[in-house]
């Protein structure tokens, strides 16, 4: 099982793109793998969330300083 990190940059994308992006990356990634996803947009928060709830994503943290929201996914 492969346990790797990776980033995704989507700094002022506006929705629906993270959510987007977030999806491109992930079909990339192997199960296990974590992805951090940094966006600038607020509805990301819970986009992306409710993105990886539905299709079996687990979101391990969120955090948000200043204008930069962090949501870290493992990979299902």
């Amino acid at each position: 099982m492969s346990n790797d990190f990776y980033i995704l940059d989507t700094s002022r994308l506006l929705c629906p793109m993270p959510v987007i992006r977030t999806q491109d990356k992930i079909k990339t990634l192997a199960s296990g793998d974590i992805l951090r996803v940094t966006c600038t947009d607020p509805g990301a928060l819970l986009d992306i969330p409710a993105w990886c709830r539905i299709n079996g994503h687990e979101v391990i943290a969120t955090d948000k300083q200043d204008d930069d929201i962090f949501i870290t996914i493992r990979v299902g």
